[in-house]
């Protein structure tokens, strides 16, 4: 994706639907891919598409961006927790992770948590300005990857 500097597309958050499924599975894995190259590439695409079909959509609360007539963004919920906040490559930086993650906030009023790897500074310096604390310290084995992770928490102060 190719764009002019400061032109920012006009984006839309809704509420997921099962015939996103294969959008999202493609969000999840370039976002990750691009991201976070030293991961392990565990699954298929084909088992990260039946993943998010059969249990992402129906046991999340799941919310997508859409910009240029596509899905772009995607988080979800389970709880307290933010399952997953991915945003495609070329629409990071404009704000649309910052919406997803305001949303979220406005779901559970109560708090959140989620988890990021240590080595993903950019997403822990992202989540660290909008209020995030690490609270733990994980050296991998608690996730499938292996890798070292950080628990954070949003609580609203007052």
């Amino acid at each position: 994706m190719t764009r002019n500097v400061g032109e920012t597309p006009p984006f839309v958050i809704r509420a997921a639907v099962p015939s996103d499924a294969g959008e999202i599975a493609e969000v999840h894995t370039v976002a990750m891919r691009v991201a976070m190259p030293y991961l392990p590439h565990l699954h298929s695409d084909e088992d990260t598409r039946g993943w998010v079909a059969n249990v992402v959509l129906p046991q999340q609360e799941v919310w997508v961006a859409e910009a240029d007539g596509r899905v772009v963004g995607v988080t979800s919920l389970e709880g307290d927790m933010v399952q997953q906040l991915y945003i495609l490559p070329g629409y990071q930086g404009i704000g649309i992770g910052s919406a997803l993650l305001s949303l979220a906030k406005s779901r559970r009023p109560g708090g959140l948590r989620l988890y990021a790897f240590q080595r993903n500074t950019r997403a822990r310096t992202f989540y660290e300005h909008r209020g995030f604390v690490p609270i733990a310290f994980g050296d991998g084995s608690g996730n499938e990857e292996g890798e070292p992770d950080v628990l954070y928490e949003w609580r609203v102060m007052g």
